[in-house]
C-alpha cells in the first residue's frame, strides 16, 4: 500500500496563487444583470406630427443623393432602421427626435402619419451612426448576390437603391473572373469597380500580387492599379496573344515599367519579411532611451560629453511613431 506523498511548499503556493487568481478574475467580472441597456425592449408607435427635431433640417439637404436614396428604400421596402427618441411622460408627446431626422422627412413626404421607432433611455442627442462602417463594394456584391439568388429582380433592387439597372448588373458580376485569394485580400477595402475590372485581365497569380500591392500601398485608386497593368509582363495577363497599348506610352517605356516594377515588388516582399521584427527592436529600444532620459545624471553626462548622442535620443523619444514623417 502506497502513502500519498505530501504536498510540496511550492505546489501550495501555487495552488493558493491560484485560487487568489481565480477569486480576482470572479470579482470583475461583470454581472449580466447589471449591464444596463440603451434602449427600450419593445418600440412605440407615434404620431409623425408628435415628433421633435433637435437640430434644424437643412432643406438643401433634399436636394441630395442620400436623400433621393433613403426615399427610394421607404418607399419600395420601408422602412429598415426605425428613428431613435426620447421617452416622454404624456403618451400623445411631443416626443424628442435623437436619430433619423432624414427619414422622418422622407416620411413626411410620402404621406405617411404614424412610424414605429426605437426610445431611447439617454435623452442625449449624440449621432448614432458616428461609427458606422461603409460597405465595401465587395460586400456590396455579395448583398446582391444574394438578394438576387432568394427571388429579389435587379430591377427591384435598382428601384430600392435607386441606382441605374445596368449599375446593379455590374455591381452582380463585380468578381467574375476574381480568384477568391484576391477577393479575400480586398474584402473590406474600398476599391471601385475600376480595380476589379482591371484585376480581371490579369491571371490568378498576378492578381494576388497586384491586390498585395495596393493594399501594402494604402492605395485603391484607378491609376495606381492601372500603373500594375501596365508593369504587368504579358505573360501574366489574361490575353497573352493582345499586345498591352497604354495610350502615351510606348513599348520601351512600358518595358522599363515592368522591369521597374517589378524590382519595387521585391523590394517590398524583402522589407515584408523583416518589419513585424525590426519594428518590435525599434520599440524596445525607444522605450529604453526614454528610461536613459528620465535619469538626470545621465543627460547631464550627454550633455557635457557627448551633446550630438542626446540630441538625437531625444529625437527618437520624441517620435509618435518609427515609420518616418510624411512629407507635407
Amino acid at each position: 500500500m502506497t502513502q500519498d506523498k505530501p504536498l510540496q511548499p511550492d505546489a501550495v503556493k501555487l495552488g493558493c496563487e491560484n485560487d487568489k487568481a481565480a477569486e480576482a478574475i470572479e470579482a470583475i467580472r461583470p454581472d449580466p444583470d447589471a449591464v444596463k441597456l440603451g434602449f427600450e425592449k419593445d418600440c412605440v408607435t407615434v404620431s409623425i406630427e408628435a415628433i421633435l427635431p433637435v437640430r434644424a433640417f437643412n432643406a438643401s439637404v433634399k436636394s441630395s443623393r442620400k436623400y433621393r436614396q433613403i426615399t427610394a428604400s421607404i418607399r419600395e421596402v420601408g422602412l429598415v432602421e426605425p428613428p431613435v427618441i426620447s421617452r416622454n411622460q404624456d403618451p400623445i408627446g411631443p416626443w424628442m427626435l435623437l436619430d433619423g431626422h432624414i427619414r422622418i422627412e422622407v416620411l413626411k413626404d410620402l404621406g405617411i402619419k404614424q412610424v414605429e421607432c426605437l426610445v431611447s433611455i439617454d435623452d442625449e442627442a449624440f449621432t448614432y451612426n458616428k461609427r458606422i462602417s461603409r460597405l465595401a463594394p465587395v460586400q456590396e456584391h455579395k448583398m446582391i448576390r444574394k438578394a438576387i439568388e432568394r427571388g429579389v429582380s435587379e430591377e427591384k433592387i435598382a428601384l430600392a437603391l435607386d441606382l441605374n439597372p445596368r449599375s446593379i448588373h455590374r455591381k452582380a458580376r463585380l468578381l467574375d473572373g476574381i480568384c477568391k485569394e484576391a477577393i479575400t485580400i480586398l474584402k473590406d477595402k474600398p476599391c471601385t469597380a475600376a480595380v476589379f475590372e482591371t484585376l480581371r485581365k490579369m491571371k490568378a497569380l498576378r492578381q494576388i500580387e497586384a491586390a498585395e500591392l495596393i493594399v501594402n500601398a494604402n492605395n485603391f485608386s484607378v491609376a495606381y492599379i492601372s500603373a500594375i497593368l501596365v508593369g504587368t509582363p504579358q505573360t501574366q495577363l489574361v490575353a497573352t496573344t493582345k499586345p498591352k497599348r497604354i495610350k502615351g506610352i510606348t513599348p520601351e517605356a512600358m518595358a522599363r515599367m515592368e522591369s521597374e516594377l517589378a524590382r519595387l515588388q521585391e523590394g517590398i516582399t524583402s522589407i515584408q519579411d523583416s518589419y513585424g521584427k525590426d519594428h518590435l527592436q525599434l520599440a524596445v529600444i525607444k522605450g529604453y532611451l526614454e528610461k536613459l532620459l528620465g535619469n538626470a545624471r545621465i543627460v547631464r553626462h550627454l550633455m557635457q560629453n557627448r551633446p550630438e548622442f542626446l540630441t538625437q535620443f531625444q529625437v527618437i523619444t520624441e517620435m509618435a511613431s518609427s515609420m518616418p514623417p510624411e512629407e507635407g
